[in-house]
Formats: C-alpha cells, structure tokens, sequence
C-alpha cells in the first residue's frame, strides 16, 4: 500500500468551508477511484491559518495514476482551490505503508 501526503493551508476563519469543498471535490474524487483504501484529513489551526494534511492510501502506483494522471508526484488541484489556499505546492509525496492500526500492511 502507498500513501500520498498532500499539504495545505488557507485562513483560519476559512478552514470549515475549505473543508466541505474538499469533501465535495477531492474527497469524493479519492473515494470513488478504484484503488483507493481510504484518506485522513487532519487539520490545525495555527497562527491564522487553517493547515490541511491529506493522507490517501491506495493500493498501487497504478491506483494511484488513475487518481493523479501520468505523473504521481504531481499535486491535483480543483477549480476553486485557488481563492482558498494561500499557496498551492506542485508536488506531493509518497510513503510505502508498512503498518497500519491493524498491523503490518498486506502487499
């Protein structure tokens, strides 16, 4: 399994309405890729900013290519994203998942 760490931040007094578009554009996109096991959002408001970590876990680089397109480490942005975050990085990064709450990850 691989996870895919996304990073941004928007306002704080933005951060709820920054989530309920997520859930309505990337969110929904994850879950309805064949391949994806799931995703965490967390956030922490700090110094007036919102900061978003999303962790999508899929089952293959494949998996993932049909989320992200022909480059995996490129970030995948949504029309409005733009007019919420304060920067938007090109790039994500990816884990090999060895455990999980259940124990060790199953290939």
């Amino acid at each position: 399994m691989i996870a895919r760490l996304w990073r941004g931040s928007t306002a704080a007094d933005r951060g709820d309405e920054y989530y309920r578009y997520l859930r309505d554009t990337g969110l929904n996109e994850y879950r309805s890729t064949s391949g994806n096991r799931g995703v965490y959002v967390l956030r922490r408001v700090r110094e007036r900013r919102a900061e978003f970590l999303l962790v999508s876990l899929w089952e293959s680089w494949d998996a993932i290519r049909r989320f992200a397109g022909d480059d995996p480490e490129k970030a995948v942005y949504y029309p409005k994203d733009h007019e919420f975050l304060i920067s938007m990085e090109p790039t994500v990064e990816h884990y090999e998942v060895l455990e999980g709450p259940r124990g060790p990850a199953r290939s």
